[in-house]
């Protein structure tokens, strides 16, 4: 089952986080929070892991929405954005797929915020 929508990328690694946090902003996501899983590991774990940063995104707007549909929806927020780097070098971002991550609340009054956030998600991803 696919549940992210994807795009490699060309580009340093720290160049293409700067961008995709650019392009998310255009289309009015803010990022929350941004976890660099590769430091975490090394801190925590005393193990190397690929460049790999987790991006929590969020259109205040629509997640005001979406509350206000489904108060629950807040276990599902932010929206992860993940950009890490292939074995080859190559960079990858991937947003999870807002309408597969909807599904799970069962509220047809979510599928259209959930058709939103893919479009836009699609632009940002369509931009890099």
């Amino acid at each position: 089952m696919e549940y992210t929508l994807q795009q490699q990328v060309d580009g340093e690694f720290d160049d293409v986080v700067d961008r995709t946090i650019e392009a998310l902003g255009d289309e009015g996501f803010g990022v929350l929070c941004d976890i660099d899983v590769r430091a975490t590991f090394a801190e925590k774990l005393d193990e190397e892991f690929r460049q790999y940063r987790i991006l929590g995104a969020c259109n205040p707007a629509l997640a005001f929405e979406g509350l206000g549909e489904e108060i629950e929806l807040g276990a599902l927020l932010p929206c992860n954005v993940v950009v890490y780097e292939e074995g080859d070098g190559s960079v990858v971002v991937s947003a999870v797929d807002p309408e597969r991550l909807l599904d799970v609340a069962g509220n047809d009054d979510l599928e259209h915020i959930g058709a939103e956030v893919g479009d836009r998600f699609e632009r940002v991803l369509d931009s890099l």
